[in-house]
C-alpha cells in the first residue's frame, strides 16, 4: 500500500516516516517541485558535492558558448 498525506489548511504535507526512511531524507533538506500532468515530481536537490564528476567523459565537440550566440 502506497504511503498518504493530508494536506493541511497551511498547505503544508508532513512525508510519512516509511517514505523519510527509505529515501534517507533528513530535516532542512531542500526539495524541487516539478510539475507532472496532473501531479507533482518532488526531488530532493543535489549538493555541490554530488554533482562533481557527472559530466566526466561528456563529449565537447561542438560545444557552444554564450559568446556565439546573438
Amino acid at each position: 500500500m502506497a504511503a498518504t498525506a493530508t494536506l493541511s489548511s497551511k498547505y503544508q504535507i508532513s512525508i510519512p516516516k516509511t517514505v523519510r526512511d527509505e529515501q534517507h531524507w533528513e530535516a532542512g533538506q531542500e526539495f524541487v517541485f516539478i510539475p507532472k500532468g496532473a501531479g507533482v515530481l518532488m526531488m530532493p536537490v543535489p549538493s555541490l558535492e554530488q554533482l562533481a564528476g557527472l559530466a566526466n567523459g561528456a563529449d565537447t565537440k561542438g560545444y557552444r558558448d554564450r559568446r556565439d550566440r546573438y
